[in-house]
């Protein structure tokens, strides 16, 4: 690359999705809008699982961690946006920018995770229903969570430690809406290779791994029901776990169209709409694919709400 052009940034410059000042109206109206529904969505699931006590069980307490996840994935991101939909001034600092991918990567890696980790809770509880209380203790869950977590966070520090090695880059124009690492990677004056690398190869070291304890957990849970003979038996068991296929499909089918592929061969555009479905739109759907297909959820909303009426 040539070094002439090259230079230390101290802040970057965001071009976001549309320089259109009536799509920019329209944008900040849905994103705002859509934020609004993803915090209240995600922060009430917490919130009612911790305080009605007929949801204090494992898959709850898995659900409620994924919801603080998502209100905090999309917390990382959307602000910032709305901020520079709303503004001229698309800057955000060096550190601003190290901080917000390092974030997002925690929070995107720990969901990934999560959802095989739920995806072994329904396994347990449908092939080991009589042992189910016993194998999912609190400590486990609690160790299961924070292993996630912890995964997270080192591979998300790994990224960032070799993205903070990048002497100087060509430009400090990020075609994104927020500090995601590849096109950040791509304004880079020094050999990235090994960054580059490592994005793909973490990508799809996790994702091969989610997935096939994804698809164990589910061929284990298919085999078990097909061997039930009441027919309303195999109705619940599939109920139970309808709702946590359908949010493995929707967040595993976005990142592996963007992540587990060469960028070269990616028009950007269509990265930035994938984009936004998966840290936007998907932390907000998750909650409400839980909530409306789950009667124990309802019912719990309804006497909580009918408690604080009465009350």
């Amino acid at each position: 690359m040539g070094g002439e052009n090259c230079t230390t940034v101290t802040e970057f410059i965001l071009l976001g999705l549309s320089d259109s000042p009536e799509m920019k109206f329209f944008l900040f109206l849905f994103f705002l809008l859509v934020y609004g529904v993803t915090v209240l969505a995600n922060l009430g699931m917490t919130a009612l699982i911790r305080v009605s006590s007929e949801l204090h069980t494992p898959m709850y307490f898995f659900l409620s961690q994924l919801s603080l996840v998502d209100f905090c994935y999309s917390s990382t991101i959307v602000p910032k946006m709305l901020v520079n939909i709303s503004s001229e001034d698309k800057a955000i600092s060096f550190l601003g920018c190290m901080v917000q991918f390092y974030l997002f990567c925690t929070y995107a890696i720990t969901e990934v995770f999560l959802l095989a980790v739920m995806a072994y809770d329904r396994f347990v509880a449908v092939c080991n229903p009589l042992l189910y209380m016993a194998i999912m203790s609190p400590r486990l869950c609690v160790v299961l969570v924070s292993g996630c977590y912890l995964y997270a966070s080192v591979c998300a520090l790994i990224h960032l430690c070799l993205a903070l090695q990048i002497p100087s880059y060509q430009s400090n124009v990020i075609d994104h809406f927020f500090c995601d690492l590849p096109p950040l990677l791509s304004l880079a004056c020094s050999d990235v290779t090994i960054n580059e690398l490592l994005v793909f190869v973490l990508v799809n070291v996790n994702e091969f791994v989610t997935i096939v304890m994804l698809l164990t957990s589910y061929w284990l849970i298919l085999v078990t029901v097909l061997r039930l003979h009441s027919a309303e038996g195999r109705r619940k068991a599939f109920s139970t776990c309808v709702s946590h296929l359908t949010a493995i499909v929707v967040f595993h089918g976005t990142i592996l169209s963007i992540y587990c592929q060469h960028s070269s061969n990616s028009n950007q555009g269509s990265i930035k709409a994938t984009t936004v479905f998966y840290t936007v739109v998907i932390p907000m759907l998750n909650p409400l694919i839980y909530s409306l297909r789950n009667k124990d959820v309802k019912e719990a909303l309804r006497k909580v709400v009918g408690s604080k009426i009465f009350s």
